[in-house]
């Protein structure tokens, strides 16, 4: 359960994000004409209220929006938010705060590149496979894709994290893409330089190419059919803690919720899934590298415990 001073936390970030965005947007704004209406009235809900509203539901042990919503904000956190929405009105506007919630994320949330990343792909079923013939809000958008756990309808959430477990990059596609996807990657790796280690369904020569003349060293495991060579000691034990990216999958799914069946539009989707990766970046507690170097006497060389 989130406690009061961690909303007001969240909240007085992202205040102090939308002032600025708000004031970037209005020097970049185009200009208006002389005959048109200026109306520039403010909701009773500012957008750092509705991020922080949406962030936190996905801390609490609600399972469903509207409980959270009437429940919650509306009783128990009325001396935080004295004026709000009705739950209809709310849900109309959420995603006009897309834009201000992905540029906070990026800008605000997420942490920057080290040297040493990590990358791989989660898929989000939206649909049961049986009842995939009667999708509606997701019609012509999910696609059917195979993941280590079976054949599912959805999407592929790629995410890309450092050494510190924080989130760098991600991308959203259909499940039928692959992960080497050119177009995946270089959207991924914008920002990044370095090493990156991925497992074994990222091994591809044409990608290690392409991402060696982007400075970027790929690092991944090796196939069972795959001929033995030689690796060095550092990257073989950096590939074995690999396992943070997948710490930070298991914390969207079971903890912030991002797999569930309760989608009624397209657009609260992509907002609740950005406030899903909100939610983790303000998580107390989240998978790290710790790394401790000692010098032998002996020889002088660094040697790696974890």
């Amino acid at each position: 359960m989130i406690t009061e001073s961690k909303v007001t936390e969240i909240f007085c970030i992202a205040d102090d994000f939308c002032k600025e965005f708000e004031i970037e947007v209005a020097k970049n704004a185009l200009p208006s004409s002389a005959d048109a209406p200026k109306r520039r009235r403010k909701r009773m809900m500012s957008d750092a209220e509705v991020i922080t509203i949406l962030i936190c539901f996905h801390f609490n042990s609600y399972r469903n929006f509207k409980h959270y919503y009437l429940g919650c904000v509306r009783i128990h956190w009325k001396h935080l938010f004295p004026q709000t929405f009705s739950y209809n009105r709310f849900v109309e506007v959420m995603p006009r705060c897309f834009v201000a919630m992905a540029m906070f994320l990026r800008l605000a949330c997420f942490g920057e590149c080290t040297g040493i990343s990590f990358v791989d792909s989660t898929c989000i079923p939206v649909i049961h496979n049986k009842r995939q013939f009667n999708m509606k809000v997701f019609k012509d958008i999910a696609t059917k894709g195979k993941s280590t756990m079976g054949w599912y309808v959805g999407f592929k959430l790629h995410l890309l994290c450092n050494e510190k477990g924080e989130l760098i990059n991600f991308v959203l596609t259909r499940a039928n893409v692959d992960d080497r996807n050119e177009d995946v990657i270089d959207t991924l790796t914008d920002k990044v330089f370095g090493k990156l280690y991925a497992d074994k369904g990222y091994i591809s020569q044409s990608l290690f190419g392409h991402l060696w003349d982007d400075g970027i060293h790929i690092v991944t495991g090796l196939r069972s059919n795959m001929k033995q060579r030689l690796m060095p000691f550092y990257d073989k034990m950096m590939l074995r803690k690999r396992s943070i990216i997948e710490s930070i999958n298991d914390m969207l799914k079971n903890v912030a919720q991002l797999v569930h069946s309760r989608h009624r539009s397209i657009h609260n989707f992509l907002m609740n899934l950005l406030a899903e990766m909100g939610a983790y970046c303000f998580f107390a507690t989240k998978p790290g590298v710790n790394f401790d170097f000692e010098v032998p006497e002996s020889n002088g060389q660094l040697v790696l415990w974890d």
